[in-house]
């Protein structure tokens, strides 16, 4: 007989992203770029891989192509097949109805062979679409040591973003006695805080038996929307489950958490991330991020000044990755990515240029993320007039340009 597993790891990465997009236009959210070398998802994949876990099924649904290959190209070698390690990006199959996944549970049992033909004691299920760092052990044994059904991932929030979370109601023994799905009213706060709710991160450690269980229950009721958050944890919460919340903490001190799903949050998180004191610690060699690493030459800066004195390649604040080249241009609180080039007496302020982008000579640009391999003819400016963009381009609800990959200007 098989012996069972102690942990295995769910990832789910199915969501369309539609307000990210047109990022999402060709790629699955967990696929999006982020922080000039990274996808979304390799922040978890991080996170289960510097907790130890290395048992992770991924669950995929819309434009899977993407994340499948990055999976592919750089994941795979941190796990030893011989040893009981693995990564499998499972795509929706409709093995189970004639339907895709139509919620969060519904992902999770359609795949629910996998639980019971491994018979892992515990199963955790994360989402594969926020940007943290966590140390996974650590919740599994505030799940083991208060014998809970199930924990749940909890970040405080002010009260205001209520309608951005579900919302888990606690005692401050952090036993659960509620769920609110994204209130539009009276959101429950924290017993000790008024000002703060306790939010819900999509992240759960189950035992795996009453996993199953509730998965299957689920599955019989024709008045369910099949989601964890606004099914299986209130149903478990009325039924007498033990439902526990973990605090998240992070680690080495670092207790950032954002779900980043939609443009203006996107765009935020890495402005973050270019502070001069970033709230997001990307340097610590204790806890890496790891990703797909190419063979790109290292970020050069060039022109010291020119025969006018004013073609000066400047870096300001900035993230600049491998194989970019600031070739007489400006750059100043932006994260540029692999082979990027920035052009002479180009200004380049407040921006994500993703790889591949190409800045023309003069151009004045602000306020933008640029999706890969776009090239933007000299002269172009872009950011300083919100009316002229939205002619051309996507404009968030912040006011923040996001010109769609391979977009051709004319």
């Amino acid at each position: 007989m098989r012996r069972p597993r102690e942990v295995e790891v769910i990832i789910l990465a199915g969501g369309k992203g539609e307000r990210l997009y047109p990022l999402t236009k060709d790629r699955a959210k967990p696929a999006v770029p982020f922080g000039g070398m990274y996808r979304i998802i390799d922040f978890t994949l991080s996170n289960c891989v510097n907790s130890g876990y290395r048992q992770i099924y991924v669950l995929s649904q819309y434009k899977s192509h993407s994340l499948n290959r990055h999976i592919q190209r750089g994941w795979l070698p941190f796990f030893s097949y011989p040893m009981g390690e693995f990564i499998y990006n499972i795509p929706a199959q409709q093995r189970i109805g004639s339907s895709w996944y139509e919620g969060t549970a519904d992902a999770v049992f359609q795949n629910i062979y996998t639980l019971q033909q491994d018979r892992p004691n515990y199963t955790l299920i994360l989402s594969g679409d926020h940007i943290y760092q966590m140390n996974y052990r650590d919740m599994l044994k505030h799940h083991v040591d208060n014998k809970a059904d199930i924990t749940i991932g909890v970040v405080p929030m002010p009260v205001e973003a209520a309608s951005e979370f579900g919302i888990v109601v606690a005692d401050q023994r952090m036993y659960v006695s509620g769920f609110q799905e994204k209130p539009k009213a009276n959101p429950r706060t924290m017993p000790d805080d008024p000002t703060r709710i306790l939010v819900s991160m999509g992240i759960y450690a189950f035992n795996t038996d009453v996993l199953i269980k509730q998965l299957i229950e689920d599955a019989r009721r024709k008045d369910s929307s099949h989601d964890f958050g606004k099914d299986i944890i209130p149903k478990m919460v009325r039924n007498g489950n033990k439902v526990i919340a973990y605090p998240f903490t992070g680690v080495m001190g670092n207790s950032y958490w954002r779900d980043i799903g939609t443009l203006d949050a996107y765009y935020e998180a890495h402005m973050d991330l270019v502070s001069v004191s970033p709230q997001f610690n990307l340097y610590d060699a204790r806890w890496p991020i790891h990703t797909v690493y190419s063979p790109f030459p290292p970020a050069k800066m060039v022109f010291s000044g020119g025969e006018d004195g004013k073609r000066i390649g400047t870096v300001l604040d900035s993230v600049v990755c491998n194989g970019a080249i600031i070739s007489g241009g400006r750059v100043c609180r932006s994260i540029i990515s692999p082979n990027v080039r920035v052009n002479s007496y180009a200004t380049v302020e407040d921006c994500i240029l993703m790889e591949g982008v190409v800045v023309g000579r003069n151009c004045r640009i602000r306020n933008t993320i640029i999706d890969k391999y776009v090239h933007v003819p000299p002269n172009t400016v872009i950011g300083h007039n919100l009316e002229e963009d939205r002619k051309r381009f996507d404009v968030s609800p912040g006011g923040i340009v996001v010109i769609a990959k391979f977009t051709a200007f004319e």
